[in-house]
């Protein structure tokens, strides 16, 4: 039988998967002979058993942690429920990952009537022994026996308004004796210290699995098998008296970053108070004036423990009657830009490397450099909840139409585009919007992926709206209802709706943040590059540090106004010569479109696909705009309507998409190759060195790509013959389709690279439609159905293994390929990992995504590095 419990001079550091983190620690901080309340942890291992069991703890346990009890009383000279002399015990939570405030603590855990009066009688201090009593029979009844807390809380405030009583320090003895007896009256707690204990052991292994805990580990990825220790230690007290107190410290400001102590104390207070907030805490400086000698000793442990660690610590401390106890250290939450100038500031102070610093920042981190953010102190009641589907705070008035947001943005106001969906044909609203909200779609769907390559917040799959395009309203399951004009504040990083302007952090780079950067890409072997098909995303990659664009998708380039009726023109042709005759116009634009590209991300390569998405949704689908579409291209109505029904298809995404277009259609593709490649020739004209990469489509077998792949060689030889001029170029194929990576070594005879379109991937591999995976996929996350959203973190098991036949089959055939993802999964760092080992060469994610990619790539070959 493995060793269940361990003392405090037993562990280290080195132990938080056995002891948890704070178990760990705290063993660490008595081997370094700081003054630790003595006691003993019951490992994580033994929780995990705790539940294999049906809840029951192992049968030995608890002769074995009565043994390490009777050592701690020898250490603490004091005996556990002795009257006499007795012994107090705190039982907290602690897992292998920091968890704070997420699972349960018993303090004072230990006392009964008899117990009370001993320690009255031991310390002299009736009032300190009562008010304890109080509290752990509160505390007790709310953690471990499920009664209600706010009962308790409010029979204090009838008695203290009662009794004119306007704090809980002007209480006395006699005071808290009543209360207890009226706490007595509301819960018949156990009066044996050794049952109370054990209940206490069992309710902190029951808190793992808190609402609050689990969501907690969903939002950090913590696993759910991970369970926590439970650590048992002596009771040391900060309401003793003036000379008592207790604290929490930082050994660097949390918020900034800043290398100063920084810290918060009450005298003659417990640390449960601290943390309560219902006495105004001093700063912790305020120790020096009273109690110098607390402070100096404080302060030299506190430089100890950052030192030691070498990152910035979280400390909970208590004083004593003078005498400092050290209760807990551990690796301090920071903000996203204290995080980043921690790290900074510690290689240059020589404590970590510029690797480790790189380990240090997590992607949420970033994200306060790119993004106005929701500031989590100001937050309001949460309305609704969806999903995160592109971070950021926005705040501005509701808008129903694409149209009347441009209308409402044109005056001067900040709109929040509201829709079930968006299409395409939003794009103009979209683009004026300050944030995106929608009742339907997923991580992946058209307002989710537009919305992260504009760099606007989004909130896609909000299940609890249901919006009325004719009232103008969406409302909640709740009942609430938000009208137009209404001003609303998006927080797209949580996927929440509050009502009203809520206060927001400002974006804002800083130097420290491009020194992090220089040190991601001097680490890092992935290239990063960016989806973008506008001048503006194209200068804003470049800004935030892309190598080149991996996917430039020019259907995008088809939904502006001034082109979307020749786009139109050119579906709705009645034979090939109408339709050349649109195309002339549109290769124009195209060809414009490409040179803008080409001069931004001169030397860089830009990675052209082809019309990718279904004719139908270029068309219009109501009366109202077939009859103004009729009225500027002289069409009629009814071949509008008839044209518009025809492509109209069960499942689209399955349908006459991608490379079909270019098989049923091959002049479309003819005049896409013609611009990029006449864009290509003007850009070298111009002294540029344009390196066009054309990228087919949604292929599923070798004989699409050799067919396709003579039609694009047919445009490229038209215009160089007709320029008398030579460019490079590359052609190259989507890998979107199972069948396309099973076949990969077939494929890789006919193309220079391959790019993985983990989107399609993803949503053929599940059969879950990524536009309306939002109905559902809630409820397979919370049944554990499935461990991710797949559309968010690459699914390594199954599509992942399909990318991996595909790399390793094609490069046998063809070594030198290179090889690249497009998906939205470029941007995401587990992903990101994945990719590296997998051994692509790029990752392509949304421009505001581009630093989040830089850094997870470093942290992929760093992460490796330290495995081998």
């Amino acid at each position: 039988m493995a060793k269940r419990v361990y003392l405090f001079n037993e562990g280290s550091k080195d132990d938080r998967d056995l002891l948890g983190g704070k178990g760990a620690n705290l063993c660490e901080m008595t081997t370094l002979g700081l003054p630790v309340p003595f006691g003993f942890i019951i490992t994580a291992p033994t929780c995990r058993e705790f539940f294999e069991a049906g809840n029951k703890l192992p049968p030995l346990l608890e002769q074995e942690y009565r043994v390490a009890l009777d050592l701690v009383e020898k250490q603490m000279d004091a005996r556990f429920g002795d009257p006499d002399d007795p012994l107090l015990f705190s039982v907290r939570s602690g897992a292998a990952v920091s968890m704070p405030g997420m699972m349960n603590t018993v303090l004072n855990l230990g006392l009964n009537d008899d117990i009370a009066a001993g320690l009255a009688r031991k310390t002299g201090n009736p009032r300190f022994a009562y008010d304890c009593y109080r509290r752990f029979i509160q505390m007790f009844a709310d953690v471990v026996m499920g009664i209600d807390g706010e009962q308790f809380e409010h029979e204090i405030e009838r008695y203290k308004t009662a009794h004119g009583k306007q704090n809980d320090v002007e209480m006395s003895a006699e005071d808290w004796q009543e209360i207890i007896r009226v706490y007595k009256g509301l819960v018949n707690f156990p009066e044996d210290p050794f049952q109370q204990l054990k209940m206490a052991v069992e309710a902190v292994f029951l808190s793992w699995h808190t609402p609050r805990a689990y969501v907690y580990r969903e939002m950090n990825n913590i696993p759910e098998t991970l369970g926590t220790a439970v650590t048992v230690q002596a009771m040391v007290f900060g309401n003793f008296g003036d000379t008592s107190g207790s604290g929490v410290a930082f050994t660097r400001n949390p918020s900034n970053g800043d290398p100063l102590f920084f810290g918060e104390f009450l005298f003659n207070a417990a640390g449960e108070d601290v943390v309560a907030g219902t006495r105004t805490p001093l700063p912790v400086s305020a120790l020096q004036e009273r109690l110098p000698a607390v402070y100096d000793e404080l302060y030299t442990t506190q430089a100890l423990l950052e030192h030691h660690y070498r990152d910035m610590q979280d400390l909970e401390f208590t004083v004593q009657e003078g005498r400092l106890y050290m209760l807990q250290t551990r690796s301090g939450k920071r903000t996203g830009r204290a995080s980043v100038k921690i790290a900074v500031d510690m290689v240059r102070e020589g404590l970590i490397t510029e690797k480790e610093a790189l380990m240090r920042v997590s992607p949420e981190h970033v994200e306060s450099f790119l993004h106005p953010m929701v500031d989590p102190a100001r937050k309001t009641e949460i309305v609704a909840t969806g999903l995160p589907a592109s971070p950021g705070g926005a705040t501005g008035r509701i808008v129903f139409s694409a149209e009347e947001a441009v209308e409402v943005a044109a005056g001067g106001d900040s709109v929040i585009l509201v829709r079930r969906e968006t299409t395409p044909e939003d794009i103009h609203g979209m683009k004026v919007a300050a944030g995106i909200l929608t009742e339907l779609g997923g991580m992946t769907s058209h307002a989710a992926v537009v919305a992260r390559g504009m760099g606007v917040c989004a909130i896609t799959g909000c299940g609890a709206l249901t919006i009325n395009y004719a009232e103008g309203t969406a409302t909640t399951d709740a009942g609430v209802v938000m009208r137009r004009g209404d001003v609303i504040t998006l927080d797209g990083t949580a996927g929440e709706v509050m009502l009203g302007d809520v206060p927001k952090t400002e974006a804002s780079s800083s130097d420290d943040f491009q020194t992090l950067l220089s040190w991601a890409d001097k680490h890092r072997r992935l290239k990063v590059r960016a989806n973008a098909e506008t001048p503006e995303d194209a200068a804003k990659a470049l800004e935030l540090g892309a190598e080149g664009i991996g996917l430039c998708r020019t259907e995008h380039m088809f939904f502006e106004a001034d082109r979307i009726d020749q786009m139109r023109g050119m579906i709705l042709a009645a034979n090939r010569e109408e339709r050349q005759h649109y195309l002339d116009q549109l290769l124009t634009y195209q060809e414009e479109d490409m040179l803008a590209l080409f001069r931004v991300m001169n030397g860089l390569p830009v990675t052209v696909r082809l019309l990718d998405p279904p004719l139908h949704e270029f068309l219009p689908h109501t009366e109202d705009d077939m009859a103004a579409l009729s009225q500027r291209i002289g069409k009629p109505v009814a071949a509008i309507r008839e044209m518009t029904e025809s492509l109209q298809e069960v499942n689209p995404m399955l349908g006459f998409r991608g490379c079909r277009l270019s098989i049923v259609y091959p002049e479309i593709t003819e005049m896409q190759v013609k611009a990029i490649i006449s864009a290509a020739v003007r850009a070298t004209e111009e002294g540029l060195r344009p390196h066009p990469e054309i990228m087919i489509p949604l292929v599923v077998n070798v004989r699409e790509i050799r067919l396709i792949s003579k039609i694009i060689d047919r445009g490229i030889q038209a215009v160089m013959q007709e320029k008398h001029v030579s460019i490079p170029y590359k052609i190259g194929t989507m890998m979107e389709t199972p069948r396309a990576t099973l076949g990969a070594d077939r494929l890789a005879a006919e193309v220079e690279f391959m790019s993985f379109g983990t989107n399609d991937l993803t949503q053929m591999t599940y059969g879950f439609s990524r536009d309306d995976v939002g109905k559902f996929l809630p409820q397979y996350l919370e049944k554990k159905l499935v461990e991710q959203d797949p559309f968010v973190s690459l699914d390594t098991r199954a599509v992942g293994r399909l990318m991996e036949i595909a790399v390793t089959e094609s490069r046998a055939r063809k070594p030198g390929i290179k090889y690249g993802i497009c998906g939205e999964h470029g941007g995401d760092p587990l992903s990101i990992q994945f990719c590296h080992d997998l051994g692509l060469d790029y990752v392509s994610c949304s421009p505001f995504r581009v630093p989040v990619a830089r850094i997870a790539a470093a942290q992929a070959k760093v992460r490796r590095e330290q495995d081998s």
